[in-house]
């Protein structure tokens, strides 16, 4: 999602139900360095130069000028910078959940912040992570989170905790996750010319358990959008804050 606010309040024309993959806040905007939570609260010249430093995966350093620049801006503005932060992440949230229609199922991003979404979500947003729903005689399962990662995004789990919440999950007719199963064609960003990182329990659970669909996000630009394991149909759903279209399924 990435703080596409305009197009999520029309994306669910026509549907019976919207499911969401998670990772509904911009921090930051490798295509515009003035988007997002980072520019706001920094300046695009540093969103621009942490971009940069983060993209040749020279962290320590990207963590370096954050700290810098946080400092000042404290001192600057009087306040400290988790303030700073949870104030912009609140008006994002409150923009997109006031934009996201009825109902709709949605589990949580890496980049999400989960114990503040109750506080801006409507009574038909259902929010699934380690469970599963039926609707419409379709059970459908969920797993939000990311995997611990060198990037540190707020929302990351270790492996094995992940795992057990596949397992709490079971066998379902889609799966919905954010991260992708460890399969590198669907985890290889062409754009970003990296490896993302994607879970290999998710990718036994699908061997195992065999869904219809397993639907996730989280690579932008993947060297491939769909694999077949077995009978499942593995999809990429895309990333909407560049699409501006959502992924369309009839079950």
């Amino acid at each position: 999602m990435h703080g596409t606010t305009d197009a999520l309040a029309t994306a669910g024309d026509g549907a019976d139900m919207l499911i969401c993959l998670g990772d509904m806040l911009l921090f930051l905007d490798y295509a515009d360095h003035t988007q997002g939570i980072f520019a706001e609260l920094y300046g695009a010249e540093y969103a621009r130069e942490y971009i940069a430093l983060r993209t040749a995966r020279r962290f320590d350093e990207a963590r370096a000028l954050t700290a810098g620049i946080a400092a000042r801006l404290a001192a600057q503005r009087g306040t400290d910078l988790p303030a700073l932060f949870n104030e912009a992440i609140a008006r994002q949230y409150a923009a997109l959940f006031a934009a996201l229609r009825e109902p709709a199922y949605l589990t949580y991003g890496n980049v999400d912040v989960p114990p503040l979404w109750d506080s801006f979500r409507k009574p038909g947003h259902q929010v699934i992570d380690g469970a599963a729903v039926e609707v419409g005689g379709v059970t459908f399962g969920f797993v939000g989170a990311g995997l611990i990662s060198p990037y540190r995004t707020p929302n990351e789990v270790p492996p094995p905790r992940y795992a057990e919440k596949l397992d709490a999950v079971g066998a379902v007719d889609v799966l919905c996750t954010h991260i992708p199963p460890a399969v590198p064609e669907l985890l290889y960003d062409v754009q970003a010319r990296r490896m993302e990182t994607g879970s290999t329990a998710l990718l036994e659970a699908i061997r195992r358990t065999q869904p219809r669909y397993a639907l996730f996000g989280h690579v932008h630009n993947p060297l491939a959008r769909r694999v077949r394991i077995g009978r499942t149909e593995c999809v990429n759903v895309g990333h909407f804050r560049a699409t501006r279209v959502p992924f369309v399924v009839e079950l």
